[in-house]
Order: structure tokens, then sequence, then C-alpha cells
């Protein structure tokens, strides 16, 4: 098994939360495909080169480390953020995948773990930790990426390209802090002040519609199943 097995999972099922990614309750997962369809998309209208990632609501920084290990590529550096400390402190171990020393340790847990408790399923696991370590490899190498305790309506300016992230929706996440009475509308203000002109910027969120500010004009809208995405500009924020 190696690069050529995980290019050949079509599902990207090796990327699934639990699987090598880590995960833990309350910090749900993101659709795979969802989240390469969304960052394709964004990339239509980020010129060419690569981009600066940031994810303001990171949670577990699931969606930020797919996303890294999905389009290495394409992506210079990844920033994870979160007003949770527990939620960042997960972020920080899912974004050292981002790396070959990191994806190694997962390799060997996996092992230890289908050692000591005698699962073959976790030797499966371990194989595609190596592959996705020689799938990074092959895509640039290791990531440049960091993981901050951050109130995203009161951030300071943010060096980003894209901003991709899942806001909460009140069933398993929920915001926190001093939260404004319309945090959606609020996170949109935020971005516009923090991030340069030129970025792009992508919420998603388990709803029929995201709701953008007065005047904004989608770049494009997305609706999968139960969650709808907005694509826009910050300057026009």
């Amino acid at each position: 098994m190696g690069y050529r097995y995980a290019l050949e999972r079509q599902d990207n099922s090796v990327l699934a939360s639990g699987h090598v990614l880590r995960s833990a309750p309350g910090f749900p997962g993101f659709p795979v495909r969802l989240a390469d369809e969304l960052f394709r998309r964004a990339m239509v209208h980020t010129g060419d080169g690569s981009v600066r990632l940031w994810d303001p609501c990171c949670g577990s920084g699931y969606l930020a480390t797919v996303l890294g290990l999905l389009h290495r590529d394409r992506i210079s550096s990844v920033r994870a953020s979160d007003a949770d400390p527990d939620a960042v402190q997960l972020a920080a171990r899912n974004l050292r995948l981002l790396t070959a020393e990191g994806l190694a340790e997962r390799e060997e847990e996996l092992r230890r773990s289908a050692r000591d408790f005698g699962r073959p399923s976790f030797v499966e696991r371990a194989e595609d930790a190596r592959a996705l370590a020689e799938r990074l490899a092959a895509a640039g190498g290791d990531l440049p990426h960091e993981a901050a305790v951050a109130d995203v309506f009161s951030s300071e300016e943010v060096g980003a390209d894209l901003v991709v992230t899942d806001v909460p929706y009140g069933e398993m996440t929920h915001w926190l802090g001093d939260v404004p009475e319309n945090p959606l509308a609020a996170l949109f203000a935020s971005l516009g002040r923090v991030l340069p002109a030129h970025a792009v910027v992508v919420v998603t969120a388990r709803t029929r519609r995201i709701a953008l500010p007065e005047g904004v004009l989608a770049l494009e809208r997305v609706r999968v199943g139960n969650r709808a995405a907005a694509l826009v500009r910050a300057r026009d924020l």
C-alpha cells in the first residue's frame, strides 16, 4: 500500500473522521467530497498560485486538515482557530498530520493499538497513515500550520487568501464567548475587517440557505443535502 493506493481510494475514506484523522465526542466531521468541491470552486476565484488557508471556527481542525491533505499543491499554509481551547488542542493534533513526522507518529500509534488490542482494522488504518505521508511528500511535503485560541468576532488582521469554515449550527456545535445577536452577520463583518480585500470566504452551515449581509452578492452558492454554502469576496463584506 502506498501513494497509488491512496489515490485509488476514490471515496477518500482514508480521510474519514476517526480513521487516521483524530476525532472526539462533540466534534463532528465534514463531508470530504463537499470540502473538496468547495475548495475547487473557491480556487476559481483566487487566481493562480497557492493560498494561505484559514478556518476561524475550526473545531477539531478536521476540515482544515482534510483540505491540506487533499490540496497540498495549492495551499502554502494553514491556520485554524476557535474560541474553545479544547477544540484547538485537538485541532493542533490533527494539523500535525500535515507533516511527515506527524503522520509517522500516527502510523506507529495505530500499529501499537493493533498489537495491544488485537484489532486488525488498526493495521489498515496504519497503512493509510503511511499512504497519506507518501501522498503529502509527492504533493510538496510538510505544510506550515498553526492552531490558535481566538474569538472570531474580535480577530486581528489575518494574512489569509482563502477562508473555509463550517459554522456552529446548534446541535453538536455552538457559538462560544460574547456571542452577538446575529452571529453569522457578525462573522461576515469580522472577516471583512480582518482579511485582505482579495480573499475569498466560503461559509457553510446546516441550513437551507446562507444569509448574506444586505447588499452583498455571492460569488457562488452551493447546496448539498442538508448543508448550504456561500462564496463571497472579503472586500464585499
